[in-house]
């Protein structure tokens, strides 16, 4: 569909059509990188899980969801969007199935192993279907619908955990937090099928999907990953230097993709980090998502195991969060194309002003109920949260072709994943130190690693107004 062509009322339902069951997956996928949380308890009693299993539960998913986005990406880019999207589904939801039937850690691990690799394979078709399907400034509201739905997603995880909780009891209630899954997924894989685009023609051969690329990939980004999301489990200070050694095994990556473009397409194009857009967008995804995914982790250990609230309390205190994400990312969308980054900047100030009165609020007011008294400043920082991802998202995919959507997108989750895998490694380390250090005193845990948080994406702010300011200058000279 060429920009210069008029599109109908009946293409243009079409395409919307299949943006919304794209958004259904999405947030299908997205909230079970969340909702797993309210529901460790149950899990613990359920199938007597130890610490460690119950660390890759929740932290496995994360870990083949970012190993799974780039070479996804990729393949859709190259074999079609519909056949991975299909595909994607079609094993989370068998594998949300199995999850929810597992009868021992081991089983249940695995399942969330592969079911975050199913996530992994979803994720960059639906943002890549938005770069196909709709061209400039039309993006932008589509895009806005999905930064909602990401923001929304990831906040009401635990509320709609502790409500499957509450009504399946607390002995086998987290078996619906999977099987919830299963009915969405079925109607997700029928729709997907009729209303996604197919195959494009001309489709490169299997060894044109660059194999090497996927393991230097997919070795670099688990060295990497690995001692930030076992940060808890493993004690010893060597896990460290996994880091280092993944961070190199991207720079041999890199130097493969340079010499295999000359004659191939590469997994990923390293020529889109010479756009400025894409680049500083990426950067600052990985450092806001570093802060703010870590948010809902420490506050839901806080309200729960410190004030002894129940999953759905837990839950509904983060509501405020979600509902101003959600509003906000749709206005975002809507006026991304008039103010570009500086409303990201906005945002990021917005979030930043939100969590600090958090910290003030429960200070003030030690005694009362910490959901209510959260409320008002979490609303706040919802808001800013909406713009902040959905605008970020628009302005950083704006100038990637659309040749190179799946993977461009790719890359930009797998970026939002290792910010946040990082940044739950150190708000969290930071909330059992000062637990330890205060001997249980759960309000200061909570507040100091808030105020970490609230840095990290003070950091993403700092970004954003370096690219203003440089974008101002440009434009004088």
């Amino acid at each position: 569909m060429s920009a210069a062509q008029p599109v109908t009322a009946a293409e243009n339902r079409r395409r919307w059509q299949a943006v919304g069951v794209g958004l259904v997956a999405a947030f299908m996928t997205l909230l079970d990188v969340s909702i797993v949380n309210v529901a460790v308890p149950s899990i613990d009693r359920a199938l007597h899980a130890s610490p460690s299993d119950l660390q890759w539960v929740l932290s496995g998913y994360a870990l083949t969801f970012g190993l799974a986005l780039v070479p996804a990406g990729r393949f859709g880019d190259a074999r079609g969007r519909r056949n991975a999207f299909v595909f994607g589904i079609a094993l989370f939801t068998i594998t949300s199935a199995l999850a929810g039937l597992a009868t021992s850690p081991t089983w249940l691990v695995a399942t969330r192993l592969l079911q975050g690799a199913a996530a992994g394979i979803v994720n960059p078709q639906v943002i890549g279907l938005i770069q196909q399907l709709f061209r400039g400034p039309e993006r932008a509201r589509p895009f806005g619908l999905l930064g909602a739905t990401i923001g929304i997603s990831t906040a009401v995880g635990p509320l709609l955990g502790g409500l499957l909780i509450a009504i399946g009891g607390e002995e086998h209630g987290w078996r619906w937090v999977f099987f919830v899954n299963v009915p969405v997924g079925i109607l997700a894989v029928i729709l997907g099928w009729r209303l996604l685009p197919g195959r494009p023609a001309g489709q490169p051969g299997w060894r044109q999907l660059d194999p090497v690329g996927v393991l230097l990939l997919g070795v670099g980004v688990v060295l990497v990953l690995l001692p930030l999301v076992q940060e808890q489990q493993w004690e010893t200070p060597w896990k460290w230097a996994l880091i280092p050694i993944g961070l190199a095994v991207l720079v041999v990556f890199g130097l493969w993709e340079r010499r295999y473009e000359r004659h191939h397409q590469p997994l990923f194009d390293l020529r889109l980090f010479s756009l400025q857009s894409y680049t500083l967008g990426s950067l600052l995804a990985l450092v806001y998502f570093g802060g703010f995914t870590a948010i809902f982790f420490i506050f839901t250990l806080f309200l729960q195991m410190g004030l002894g609230y129940s999953a759905l309390v837990a839950g509904l205190a983060i509501t405020p969060f979600a509902l101003g994400s959600a509003a906000a990312a749709v206005l975002g969308g809507r006026i991304v194309n008039r103010l570009g980054r500086p409303l990201v900047a906005i945002g990021l100030f917005t979030v930043v002003v939100g969590l600090a009165a958090t910290v003030v609020a429960l200070r003030l007011a030690p005694d009362a109920p910490a959901p209510w008294v959260a409320a008002g400043p979490l609303l706040v920082a919802g808001i800013g949260s909406g713009l902040v991802i959905a605008p970020n998202q628009t302005i950083t995919l704006s100038e990637v072709p659309v040749a190179q959507a799946g993977s461009g997108a790719g890359m930009l989750q797998t970026g939002q994943r290792i910010g946040a895998a990082a940044g739950i490694a150190a708000v969290g380390s930071m909330f059992f130190s000062s637990l330890a250090d205060t001997r249980g005193d759960w309000t200061t845990a909570f507040e100091r690693s808030l105020i970490l948080a609230t840095g990290i994406i003070g950091l993403a702010l700092i970004c954003a107004l370096i690219d203003i300011v440089r974008s101002r200058n440009h434009q004088d000279n």
